[in-house]
């Protein structure tokens, strides 16, 4: 039995089938499944220490505050932090950059000032700076990947210029699969004087991950796609820009201090945690770090990395696919189309055959349309599929090309 055979066992939903076949997942970039260490934590949280966070005196109120924070901690580390009170707990990677443009970008940036951004981001990485832009006076500047999907560096800092206040940029792209040099293009943004905002939904669950080392001043993910619960997010911001910012939620937590005249805000992280936060959620993340942990994120990105070529070379032999992105080194997703059929079409058929995978523009029209396709069907892998998912992809999409071949049109 292979480790990622032994992995699968952890996954109860994985045990079904779907369409009369087993299930095969391969939606993993729009959220991964859950094993049953992390439910388990999340129900034994609900089962023991159900209580308020930092409020209560009494024991269930300290037990579920100690076991919040030390979710806080365990964050922190898992992304090389250097304060535990760098680290934001927020819904999702969607509102933790929402957070940076509404307290930050709102109150800094002013007419003329620039952002610097890619085509290849996530909306979530895209619509904020463009309202920011819209709302301020300031201008968005836009750069197009190569034909091979990636970025080239030079252009990329041509777009820097001593107005260029802000650069967005994935870590990891949800279509192309592209690995960006973000300690590059940090080094590059921070001499020309702007702060480097990181969208690392898809590069924290897959891959080792340390901001100290990427040198950004922002980085973003979320739970739901790192075998953690839905609803709870991470921002990382360096203390010193967390501090100087201004919230952009008020009451609960967050406050400090409230007169008729005004109020004062709560220190760092909680004037940005505004009510009461998703205190299970919290706790099932820091259970689907240790889980990650103990396998291993170098061992994860290698096994992703396995499977991808292994896809790659398989979708090639199917024939008539065109696949999008790199050829190298790549994150654990292929995005790709038959010609001549729909991506709707054959995540149709796939699904009939018991083959999970995503069909549509995922979040990145811009990108699509660089593309010069509607959308695309997406394929993407985690630590539970092994090579005999990848073999029921490529047979499924074999019938779906027969299918569609003997379609009269």
């Amino acid at each position: 039995m292979s480790v990622a055979e032994r992995i699968r066992a952890d996954f109860p939903i994985l045990n079904q089938t779907v369409n009369g076949r087993p299930l095969v997942y391969l939606d993993n970039a729009a959220t991964t499944q859950k094993p049953r260490q992390v439910i388990e934590a999340v129900a034994r949280y609900y089962e023991t220490s159900n209580a308020n966070v930092h409020r209560a005196i009494h024991t269930l109120g300290e037990r579920a505050t100690e076991q919040y924070e030390g979710a806080r901690e365990r964050v922190a580390r898992f992304v090389g932090a250097r304060d535990a009170r760098e680290v934001v707990f927020t819904r999702n990677a969607t509102e933790a950059l929402n957070l940076v443009a509404y307290a930050w970008g709102l109150r800094r940036l002013g007419p003329g000032d620039e952002i610097v951004t890619t085509l290849m981001e996530h909306h979530s990485n895209f619509v904020p700076w463009q309202q920011v832009a819209e709302a301020r006076g300031a201008r968005l500047r836009v750069a197009a990947p190569e034909p091979d999907g990636t970025l080239d560096l030079e252009r990329l800092a041509g777009l820097f210029t001593e107005r260029t206040r802000l650069v967005a940029v994935t870590h990891a792209s949800n279509v192309l699969g592209t690995i960006n040099p973000v300690d590059e293009i940090a080094r590059r943004a921070h001499e020309a004087g702007a702060l480097v905002v990181v969208d690392g939904a898809q590069s924290a669950p897959h891959m080792p991950v340390d901001v100290a080392a990427l040198g950004c001043d922002f980085f973003a993910f979320s739970g739901h796609k790192m075998l953690g619960p839905t609803g709870i997010g991470v921002l990382w911001g360096r203390r010193e820009l967390l501090e100087a910012m201004e919230p952009f939620l008020y009451g609960g937590d967050m406050i400090a201090g409230v007169r008729l005249e005004g109020a004062d805000w709560n220190e760092v992280p909680y004037k940005f945690e505004a009510g009461t936060p998703n205190i299970a959620g919290a706790i099932g993340l820091a259970a689907a770090i240790d889980y990650l942990e103990a396998v291993g994120m170098e061992n994860v990105h290698a096994h992703e990395q396995r499977l991808t070529a292994y896809a790659r070379r398989w979708l090639e032999e199917v024939g008539g696919i065109e696949i999008y992105g790199p050829r190298g080194e790549r994150s654990g997703l292929l995005s790709f189309n038959l010609a001549g059929i729909h991506p709707h079409d054959v995540a149709t058929v796939l699904n009939e055959e018991g083959v999970a995978i995503r069909a549509g523009h995922h979040c990145a029209q811009p990108l699509m349309d660089w593309l010069e396709v509607p959308a695309t069907n997406r394929a993407s892998f985690y630590i539970y599929n092994t090579e005999a998912d990848v073999d029921r992809l490529a047979a499924a999409l074999v019938k779906t090309k027969e299918f569609f071949g003997n379609v009269v049109r």
